[in-house]
């Protein structure tokens, strides 16, 4: 007796994934392969469209941003093609400006999902595409075989014709297949039309929660700025709406809870709405809302407001209760706007307005928000040529020892010198480099800088000052202090500049240290090894626990100088910087006061017995030259 062997389920689909960072292949390989998908993986543009053609997948999943050719063009170059054209093509990107998404669905792409994605959401996204390749083989199928029974009933109705006088009794019986077989014919019409009608509703409709997603909200806010150029007193508004601190759900939850969440909030959003207004979910935990016939911006605050209040009541989910607030843009959909991705646009500026505000709020678009994200978009633009051309330097501010009024060490401030505005505040382009990533480079490149003109200043210059200088103090970023590296990169470049741990002081924020405050003790200690200093900056504006303190390893509490200036003529206001000056003393730490700018501050702080002082009335920041000069003269305050 011959036993058979059961075969191996066909795999569900055939997917390519296009991606040139590794761990992203490698995750969304396994995520898909684990759901019994056929999985193939390239990491450039130029492989994707040679494997496509060599072997037509079911399904592209294809990043934006790669070297060589990015995602737009590839996905320009599969839709060119006759072969692949009809392939599907799913965009995944950290880019989450609405213009990068209008412009994936320009090209080709029936879906975007933005990074960091969720497992859940991919999963779905991508069923919900090849559901709808399959329909459409199936219908493709099913027109064929149509085609051919209409071919068939012409021919047996000819037939009938010219056998009619000889054959009444088989044009009888014809004639009942034919009424079978036109049944079947409208059977099979009918069954066609509900397919294009629920492919149609696929494309229009968010999969989680049943809402009309971007594509429609896009075509009916098209509709309603038409509307605004036949109508003139017609006038409506486009909220865009983000939720604060969803991640912190997901994160802690897990995504299905997320999920239910976010099919919770669409439920309350709808219920707060009139019928003929339309909520959409734009992606993530972003939905978007056309007001119809609102008369000014005061009627669309109103029903703001109303949403807002009605968000912060408790969501009950399986016997948990949870709360979330939201961020709202609002702008106003007048004849001046000629395309609806503007509105769009302008609706997400000022909910990132309102988030930078605050959270929890809303805030109504004006011209000046797009003027500021158009400046923001040029400093970073700006800022990134800056990284490549080197466009920056360093200028070292004095730290005075208080008890001899020598310098005692110099703080590594970075300047950027722009070819066209001169030099830049850090005030303005710190911020952007935080966010974009750039400060990991740039606070590289500060502290080698920093350590080579330290280690200069040690073999070259004994004389004068430099004799008392102690350390050159470089600070460190939030960004730069969670980075796995850190530790090797500083131990290159003292490596690389010869200079010895000693002479280093690492300047970090509490907020660095206490975001996560287990990791941070293991960091510092690791440093303190290499018997680098530590110093905690802008001491009492953060939240650092004086529990925690005694934990780390620190040597400088460095007085903030919103503290300092408030010493006034008379002495007051000196109770702040008094206890932390005692704190210091009493942990074994240094102190030293900010911004120091008179006389009276200098006198005062002597008297409490600050260590060490860094202000304008000591010196400004200094470049390299005129940094050397000043240690050289050896000056005394």
């Amino acid at each position: 007796m011959v036993m058979k062997v059961p075969s191996t389920p066909p795999p569900r689909g055939d997917i390519l994934i296009v991606d040139d960072t590794p761990d992203n292949l490698r995750l969304l390989s396994t995520m898909l392969t684990e759901r019994g998908y056929k999985v193939r993986s390239v990491i450039n543009g130029s492989m994707a469209l040679m494997g496509t053609k060599a072997a037509p997948p079911d399904l592209i999943l294809l990043d934006i941003n790669m070297p060589e050719m990015n995602g737009y063009e590839v996905c320009q170059c599969l839709k060119s093609d006759r072969q692949t054209c009809d392939i599907p093509v799913i965009f995944i990107s950290a880019l989450d400006e609405a213009l990068d998404k209008v412009r994936a669905f320009e090209t080709g792409g029936v879906d975007y999902i933005t990074k960091p994605f969720q497992v859940e959401e991919v999963l779905a996204r991508v069923e919900n595409q090849l559901t709808l390749r399959q329909l459409q083989r199936q219908l493709q199928e099913k027109n064929t075989r149509l085609q051919q029974e209409i071919r068939d009933r012409t021919a047996a109705e000819m037939k009938v014709r010219q056998l009619n006088a000889e054959l009444e009794d088989r044009v009888c019986q014809r004639t009942a297949q034919l009424e079978a077989s036109n049944q079947a014919l409208e059977k099979e019409i009918s069954e066609r039309r509900h397919a294009q009608d629920q492919l149609l509703y696929l494309a229009l409709h968010d999969a989680l929660t049943g809402l009309p997603n971007r594509a429609l909200f896009m075509k009916q806010l098209e509709d309603d700025l038409q509307r605004t150029q036949r109508e003139e007193k017609y006038c409506f508004a486009v909220l865009f709406l983000d939720c604060d601190r969803f991640k912190l759900v997901n994160d802690s939850l897990g995504h299905l809870v997320g999920d239910q969440l976010l099919i919770a909030i669409a439920h309350r959003l709808v219920a707060c709405l009139p019928a003929a207004d339309t909520l959409a979910r734009m992606g993530g935990d972003e939905f978007a809302i056309l007001l119809k016939d609102v008369t000014d911006i005061s009627t669309a605050s109103r029903i703001v407001e109303y949403i807002q209040a009605q968000l912060t009541q408790p969501f009950q989910l399986d016997e948990r209760e949870i709360f979330i607030n939201a961020s709202i843009g609002i702008v106003l959909g007048t004849p001046n706007y000629e395309k609806p991705e503007h509105l769009l646009r302008d609706a997400d500026t000022a909910m990132y307005r309102a988030k930078a505000l605050g959270k929890a709020r809303h805030q109504v678009f004006d011209a000046e928000m797009h003027a500021h994200a158009l400046e923001l978009l040029q400093l970073e633009n700006d800022l990134r040529r800056a990284v490549e051309r080197n466009e920056f330097v360093v200028h070292y501010q004095p730290i005075v020892c208080l008890s001899t009024g020598r310098i005692a060490g110099f703080e590594a401030l970075v300047r950027w010198c722009h070819p066209e505005r001169g030099f830049v505040s850090p005030g303005l382009f710190i911020p952007t480099a935080e966010e974009t990533g750039l400060i990991l480079p740039i606070g590289q490149w500060v502290l080698r800088e920093a350590c080579q003109q330290m280690q200069r200043w040690r073999q070259t210059n004994r004389v004068g000052g430099a004799a008392h200088l102690q350390t050159i103090s470089v600070n460190l970023s939030p960004k730069q202090f969670s980075q796995p590296d850190l530790l090797k990169d500083i131990d290159q470049i003292l490596q690389e500049t010869g200079l010895v741990g000693s002479d280093l002081k690492l300047e970090i924020t509490e907020g660095a240290i206490m975001e996560n405050a287990e990791s941070a003790a293991v960091l510092l200690q690791q440093l303190k090894e290499r018997q680098i200093q530590l110093s905690i900056d802008d001491f009492g504006t953060g939240y650092c626990s004086l529990s925690y303190l005694h934990r780390f390893p620190v040597d400088t509490l460095k007085i903030d100088r919103s503290f300092v200036s408030r010493i006034g003529q008379a002495g007051e206001n000196l109770e702040i910087v008094q206890a932390v000056v005692a704190l210091a003393d009493n942990l074994g730490m240094d102190a030293i006061a900010e911004g120091v700018e008179t006389s009276n501050q200098l006198t005062h702080l002597r008297v409490l017995n600050c260590e060490f002082g860094q202000g304008y009335f000591f010196s400004e920041p200094l470049d390299r030259d005129t940094a050397t000069l000043t240690l050289t003269t050896d000056p005394q305050w």
